[in-house]
């Protein structure tokens, strides 16, 4: 059939709506992967009829080369996602060395989509996708749905392998919309030291803690948040997560937090929900009688999901009951049990179960409970396993998080596994419910339950392999990091975190085993230099540092040296320090280390870094020339052959001359820059090989926009500005959009005194410098509040030194004081020279004391010469007004008028702004004055 926008399908429980790719169950959208509803529609189209294996890849992956298997694990998620085969309802069925069918019945229906019920948008959660249909938990999830609003701290308590986790996420599912800042959800499973609970969970939360108590800042920030925190798996770091939710729940009077635990936290304020087995039908009971109860419904789901031909019959019905009673109605241990149906048959099943429990019981367990019950299901399981897949499942216990096939190979081939055997080990392990599949738009992703991960390390130390699979682990790590590094300026922002965002957990696990005694130090030293691209994205400069230092340390005390591998750690510890502390002595070192080791080496690219990362240190601290003169090292190191390295020196060149003072210059080569860019199709996103990461399009544009103000064109420098600013949200990378609001959004909309953007603008770049850990436009931002938005200032200390304390005092004249007059008479203050004299100027009184006035005077007049002599024609005019003021005031308005009317009549355009509004309302009075 043709799937209409005007049409609704509906089946089962669900409507769909072709036109905006919405799945609805009852009144609730069903989320699904993107592939998978691809596979949904199409599938729809041809309703009753097979599509093949083939044409379904050729629909879906039009422009992509793919597996089987990609195919094979979408529509295994779909289905799972849809409840095929709950209550016994087919939807789709596989034909055998055909292809797939739709068979449902359905009907179609004219109706419109339902108001307000599109995806929401992804900001608002961070829940997966559905990844399987709640069976017999309900009434269970609407009782804690309504719950939620009066207690607002639940935790489900259950043992291993309950369905906690299914519950969490499918009352948070439901929950949706109704929480104005969001939910988030924190999985703990992959996180051993408690210490990190509170950082993990900042980052999820866009936030980055610069208190020393991290848990009150976080509850501090979280003060007006209204949300719901789902904190998953919190067992084996009980204590903590209770500190850390009494602390919100004191602080944050509006976030709510569902927690799963095997155990309950003993927590102020915790309301404990226990879930029990699913519920079993009695030994003796008619079909549809046990048909009603959930053990048996997963039961029945899970066997025709792994064998399409099952059909559970009237004979069979009691060795199914009994498998339920004999697995207490445990969801995993039911999942396992039903991935065998189709190898074993339902009597051979229950025949080994009762081999299983029976030597348990010998064991000395007379009734086992539902730990030893389950810890039997997955013995019986594993020995049910080849030894291939034996070794398989052990090995992928390593993984803290998703792995790509690709990963699992890396990881499990070695001693007893050849590449040829992980494929069809890791299908059978799927099959058997041993291990989870997770569907990403672009890519296909495993992992393990924590209740199996656990299982499978504690096999993989049992056959002695914990060494040789941990050290394949690490290589493994370096070797997508450096995928991940080669990709990094090659793909989009959302697509290199969906690759390798996943790795984080085990990156992490590398680094902590191999920076010790015990662990391949040299590969974990690499691993920390390789992964820097991954820190960045992910907001985490600060951890990103504390492991380079590490790493560092163990470089310097090995008997063999490197230097290029420490000056590609000290170029990583400057970036670092630099985002995260500003220009402190640590990251100057840092830099000025890397540049010898650079020369030592002879390494062209490593000084290039070096000295671009410390050049932007020297901008930071206001060292204007010393920036300029490093800029010229870039002509000393033969940038000429390289059109990449010689256009990323230009545009820092631009940087150091617009600062120096010398707009005219800084212009010329902006435009050059640009243009330059512009015809190589914008492909450098990135500084090529230097130290300070931005996209080169947004940096070049949020520089011109600074000249293009100073040269007093302000409604074109505003232009400018938000074309960088849009450039940076669109590419999503969080430290451009920092820099281009810290150093052209903001301060350009308060010049132009456009109050309300102004303001806009600094709470986002408070937010994004928080996302990012970027504590040097953090600090920024606070300054600019106390100009911008008076309201949302904190008591601050005045700026003490450098690039922001000149920014601030052309923001606002009272921020002047001796030691910005002191570099003023020097020189040393560049670009601000001009508007430093001038505040100066007009903090000394003027009518009442003629010897200050004449000071006045002289300062106003250095100040209008160094503004003509740096081309700054917005200084030139805040000079030239604040100098007519003062001769108005001693009479001399023709002076006056002569003076300031050249300069105004320069302007072509912002004739709003404030500087020229008040040039004009002057020159009126002085007109009126000289007429009369």
């Amino acid at each position: 059939m043709t799937l209409s926008p005007e049409q609704a399908i509906h089946f089962g429980p669900y409507r769909i709506y072709p036109g905006q790719r919405l799945v609805m169950e009852a009144d609730q959208p069903l989320r699904l992967g993107r592939r998978a509803l691809d596979i949904l529609l199409i599938l729809l189209e041809h309703a009753g009829n097979v599509v093949s294996k083939q044409a379904l890849i050729a629909r879906v992956w039009p422009k992509s080369i793919v597996e089987d298997i990609n195919l094979r694990v979408h529509m295994a998620a779909l289905r799972k996602a849809l409840g095929d085969g709950q209550a016994g309802q087919r939807y789709i069925v596989t034909v055998a060395q055909r292809g797939y069918s739709f068979v449902a019945p359905y009907s179609l229906e004219q109706v419109a989509p339902p108001p307000g019920n599109d995806a929401p948008p992804p900001s608002g959660h961070n829940l997966p996708v559905r990844r399987t249909r709640p069976i017999g938990r309900q009434s269970l999830v609407d009782s804690l749905v309504v719950q939620l609003a009066r207690q607002r701290f639940i935790t489900l308590v259950g043992p291993g392998g309950i369905g906690k986790t299914t519950v969490a996420l499918r009352v948070a599912e439901q929950l949706i919309g109704r929480y104005r800042d969001g939910i988030r959800l924190l999985d703990l499973a992959p996180i051993n030291d408690p210490s990190v609970i509170t950082h993990h969970l900042a980052t999820l939360l866009d936030l980055s803690l610069h208190d020393a108590e991290p848990t009150s800042g976080l509850a501090a920030c979280l003060r007006e948040r209204q949300m719901l925190l789902v904190i998953d798996n919190c067992e084996h770091l009980i204590d903590a997560v209770a500190l850390l939710s009494e602390s919100i729940l004191r602080g944050a009077p509006q976030v709510h937090i569902l927690a799963t635990s095997r155990e309950s936290l003993r927590a102020e304020g915790e309301y404990v929900q226990r879930l029990d087995s699913l519920d079993c039908p009695p030994p003796i009971a008619d079909r549809a009688q046990a048909l009603g109860f959930s053990a048996l419904q997963l039961f029945v789901e899970r066997a025709m999901a792994s064998h399409d031909s099952f059909e559970l019959t009237d004979d069979e019905l009691p060795l199914a009951i009994e498998i339920c009673r004999r697995l207490d109605g445990i969801p995993l241990a039911i999942e396992l049990a039903a991935a065998q149906v189709g190898s074993q048959g339902l009597g051979g099943l229950l025949e080994q179960l009762q081999g299983s429990f029976r030597l348990l019981t010998q064991c000395g367990h007379s009734t086992p409970g539902r730990h030893q019950t389950l810890r039997a299901t997955l013995d019986w399981s594993f020995e049910l396993l080849s030894p291939c897949e034996q070794t398989c499942l052990r090995r992928l216990g390593m993984f803290r998080g998703g792995f790509t096939l690709a990963s699992a190979a890396a990881v499990i081939v070695g001693e007893h596994i050849e590449p040829r055997e992980v494929f069809g080990s890791i299908t059978q392990l799927v099959a058997k419910s041993l291990l989870n599949v997770e569907v990403g738009d672009e890519e296909v992703f495993y992992r393990l339950l924590d209740t199996t991960r656990s299982y499978a390390l504690e096999k993989l130390d049992q056959a002695a392999d914990v060494q040789g699979t941990r050290e394949r682990h690490a290589e493994h790590c370096l070797t997508l990091m450096r995928q991940a590094r080669h990709d990094w300026e090659l793909i989009t922002t959302r697509l290199w975190i969906e690759r390798y965002a996943r790795s984080l957990e085990d990156i992490r696990s590398a680094l902590d085993w191999g920076l010790t005694a015990q662990g391949p130090q040299t590969l974990a030293i690499h691993l920390a230099a390789t992964s820097t691209p991954l820190w960045q994205e992910l907001s985490l400069l600060k951890e990103h540092g504390a492991y380079v230092r590490k790493a560092l340390a163990l470089l310097d005390a090995a008997p063999e040296r490197c230097a290029q591998l420490k000056m590609t750690l000290k170029l990583a510890l400057g970036s670092s320090c630099y985002h995260t502390q500003g220009g402190t002595a640590e990251t100057v070192e840092a830099f000025v280390n890397a540049l010898a080791l650079a020369n030592s080496c002879n390494d062209l690219d490593g000084q290039l870094r070096a000295v671009s990362g410390h050049m932007a240190v020297n901008l930071g601290c206001a060292n204007y020339q010393t920036a300029l003169e490093q800029s010229r090292q870039f002509d000393r190191l033969g940038l000429q052959g390289d059109a990449l390295l010689s256009l990323s020196a230009q545009r820092l060149r631009v940087l150091a001359l617009h600062f120096a003072g010398d707009q005219p210059a800084a212009r010329v080569n902006a435009e050059q820059v640009l243009q330059r860019m512009a015809q190589s199709g914008h492909l450098n996103r990135f500084t090529h090989g230097f130290g300070v990461q931005y996209d080169q399009s947004v940096a070049a544009l949020t520089i011109l926009a600074r000249i293009l103000w100073l040269q007093g064109q302000p409604e074109q420098a505003w232009r400018t500005a938000r074309q960088a600013l849009d450039i940076a949200i669109q590419i999503d990378h969080g430290t451009s959009i920092c820099y281009t609001l810290a150093l052209a959004g903001c301060p350009i909309a308060h010049y132009n005194g456009d109050t309300r953007t102004a303001r806009e603008l600094l709470r986002l770049l408070l937010e994004q410098a928080q996302k990012h850990s970027v504590l040097l436009f953090y600090t920024w931002a606070r300054h600019y509040a106390q100009v911008i938005d008076r309201t949302e200032a904190r008591p601050l200390p005045q700026p003490g030194s450098g690039l922001i304390k000149d920014i601030m005092v052309t923001l606002d004249s009272s921020f002047v004081d001796d030691a910005l007059l002191q570099r003023a008479d020097t020189g040393a203050a560049g670009w601000s020279t001009a508007e430093i004299l001038r505040a100066r100027a007009q903090a000394l009184p003027g009518e009442d004391c003629s010897l200050k006035t004449t000071a006045a005077e002289v300062l106003l007049i250095r100040a209008l010469n160094v503004a003509q002599t740096q081309g700054a024609l917005a200084w030139e005019l805040r000079s030239a007004t604040a100098l007519a003021q003062v001769w108005q005031r001693q009479g001399r308005y023709g002076d006056a008028y002569e003076l300031l009317a050249p300069i105004y009549q320069r302007f072509t355009e912002g004739f709003t702004t404030p500087d020229l509004t008040t040039a004009r309302r002057l020159l009126d009075r002085l007109q009126r004055h000289l007429a009369a």
